[in-house]
């Protein structure tokens, strides 16, 4: 069992520090380059941890630090779904709106229509009963 934690520890520090060098923001790395550093993790896998874990990214408190997280989400430049972008929701407001000023005019246009029916109506009963009041007169003549 003591032997098996011998290999067992310097591989879980390594895959830890190999992890935390891979999510670390680039302007938190210091002395050398991220790709540098990930070699010299994954080289030197005894040592390597021990000096990332030492000296190889900025630590700060927690309160004031970053997490990965935290630093994808202010860089990400496409929005993840439809109502985490503003403008789409605006333009369904849009939509909406559009929508309504239709279904208004709509309405506008259907008592245009009946108006104009009822007028037309109105003029054929008129001249209906002038053709009836004539072929009356002409009857009875």
């Amino acid at each position: 069992m003591l032997r098996a934690l011998i290999y067992l520890l310097p591989l879980a520090l390594t895959i830890y520090a190999f992890i935390d060098c891979l999510n670390t923001p680039e302007d938190e790395v210091k002395h050398l380059p991220k790709v540098a550093w990930v070699f010299i993790i994954l080289l030197f896998w005894i040592v390597g941890p021990i000096v990332w874990l030492a000296a190889g990214k900025t630590r700060a408190d927690r309160g004031a630090g970053r997490t990965p997280s935290e630093w994808h989400r202010n860089r990400r430049t496409t929005w993840v779904a439809p109502d985490d972008n503003p403008d789409f929701l605006k333009s369904l407001k849009d939509e909406k709106a559009d929508e309504k000023a239709e279904a208004a005019e709509g309405e506008k246009d259907e008592a245009e229509l009946k108006a104009r029916e009822a007028d037309l109506r109105r003029r054929e009963e008129e001249i209906k009963r002038r053709e009836g009041g004539a072929g009356s007169q002409d009857a009875s003549s």
